[in-house]
């Protein structure tokens, strides 16, 4: 029988729906000159992501680098308004891909403050006790391992932990740094580009795999 790819899926751009623009206007209107972009961002976030942070710190970081001025909850309020919805038709496409028998992880670089938020929302729309975790058979988080993308070594560190070898994963992301890490590593990717979605991609994706990999794919 040939073996179903494995699936390693990004979440912002990919799962969830993100708009970092919003985040932008929200922090401006607290008085802040801040900038960042999906290819570049300063240390504090950098290092927010990795856990070397506390949600605490990194507030007092916006406040001292950026002149934010806005209570705790302010700020969190503008940090999460790039977060917008997780379509159902994405989270019923790995639901059935996973029932086809294909292995599926999350590889995420995120922050404590979102994955709260994130699962909050999850538990209310979807009445996930766990967030995104329910859907997926692994969740590897830069704010728990560590370690963010583009480095090299959070992706060996998702396929040790999973017993994946490179060529035989998927890995499905939407910003172009992190797929040229991939590649690198030998992994197979899906570079997901707008208009592109999860639903109009993957599928083609999958049966474009290499044969030996290959495996029924939803239509």
């Amino acid at each position: 029988m040939p073996k179903l790819p494995n699936l390693l899926f990004d979440f912002g751009g990919v799962l969830i729906n993100i708009d970092y623009s919003l985040t932008l206007a929200a922090m401006r209107r607290h008085g802040s000159t801040i900038e960042f972009t999906q290819a570049a961002q300063a240390e504090l976030f950098d290092l927010l992501e990795t856990g070397r942070l506390t949600p605490e710190e990194f507030r007092a970081g916006l406040r001292q680098h950026y002149g934010l001025r806005a209570t705790d909850e302010e700020l969190d309020a503008a940090w999460n308004a790039m977060l917008l919805d997780v379509p159902a038709e994405r989270l019923a496409l790995v639901a059935e891909l996973r029932a086809q028998g294909h292995q599926t992880a999350l590889l995420s670089n995120t922050n404590q403050i979102h994955i709260e938020e994130i699962n909050r929302r999850l538990k209310t729309q979807y009445g996930f006790g766990h967030g995104i975790a329910d859907c997926l058979d692994r969740v590897f988080y830069s704010q728990q391992v560590g370690l963010r993308k583009p480095g090299e070594e959070i992706f060996r560190h998702a396929l040790r932990e999973m017993n994946w070898k490179a060529e035989e994963t998927l890995f499905i992301e939407d910003s172009p740094q992190h797929i040229a890490t991939a590649r690198r590593l030998g992994l197979r990717t899906l570079f997901l580009t707008p208009p592109l979605t999860l639903q109009d991609a993957l599928p083609a994706a999958l049966r474009a795999f290499p044969q030996e990999y290959s495996a029924p794919t939803p239509a």
